[in-house]
């Protein structure tokens, strides 16, 4: 009988619909009016609202693992892992996030695959887009440049040249977790490497785990992280959003 009734109402606003004589006006709203943000004047500058994490001077902005100063190196405004030291993550937590950061690799030598200019780029210090070598560089499509880690292969392999800037705009929103740590709707990314779409609104399966299957644990905001992965791979410009 419920189903019905509400069936009725329906009709009944349609069929009123058609009579109404609408005015622009009336689907039209004024407030609340948008935050002015002035973008950066170059490509890949950062915009008037972001929170600088690394601008090329020091890494007042980040920790280590133990949340000590880190020790990575930077040399002529450019950020890089030194290998043995650990991870990195911000002093801030974060959430629903627009970040924009370049990685170079170093030179391969003689290292390939997994081997050869690792990182990684985690959001929320649990959830990694990969950094690698994608300079003719066979592995598992799961693990190379561009994926979300032992998820989702990238749409493209857009990394250009070993030894050149590469840069990621990665969108991001944070999975929601309700009343006992349930999950209520789970975390998505899009990225782009070098202007070109590689992971297209991806609904993450849970972490990305180097062994295992990935799954949510409750959580809130949380630092973003950077890889040691053993290799001295390069940073720059790194910027970020809350959204």
């Amino acid at each position: 009988m419920m189903k019905k009734s509400i069936l009725l109402t329906i009709c009944v606003i349609y069929s009123l619909s058609a009579f109404t004589q609408w005015t622009p006006a009336q689907t039209e709203w004024y407030y609340p009016v948008p935050e002015k943000v002035i973008p950066g004047k170059t490509a890949g500058a950062a915009p008037s609202d972001a929170i600088i994490l690394f601008d090329g001077g020091d890494l007042s902005e980040w920790v280590n693992e133990k949340g000590e100063k880190p020790r990575w190196n930077v040399e002529n405004g450019v950020l890089s892992v030194r290998p043995g030291t650990g991870a990195i993550m911000t002093k801030e937590h974060f959430g629903d996030c627009q970040l924009h950061i370049e990685f170079r690799s170093p030179d391969p030598e003689n290292h390939n695959g997994q081997n050869r200019g690792n990182s990684g780029v985690f959001l929320m210090s649990r959830y990694e887009v990969q950094v690698l070598d994608g300079d003719n560089n066979d592995t598992y499509v799961n693990g190379m440049v561009g994926s979300i880690y032992k998820q989702a292969a990238p749409l493209a392999n857009a990394y250009t040249k070993n030894g050149e800037w590469q840069v990621y705009d990665i969108y991001w929103k944070a999975p929601r977790f309700g009343a006992g740590g349930e999950l209520e709707s789970p975390a998505m990314i899009t990225v782009v490497l070098n202007g070109i779409l590689i992971q297209n609104n991806y609904i993450l399966k849970g972490h990305t785990p180097y062994i295992g299957l990935p799954e949510y644990n409750a959580h809130g905001r949380l630092p973003l992280m950077l890889q040691d992965h053993g290799t001295a791979v390069s940073f720059r410009n790194i910027w970020i959003r809350n959204l």
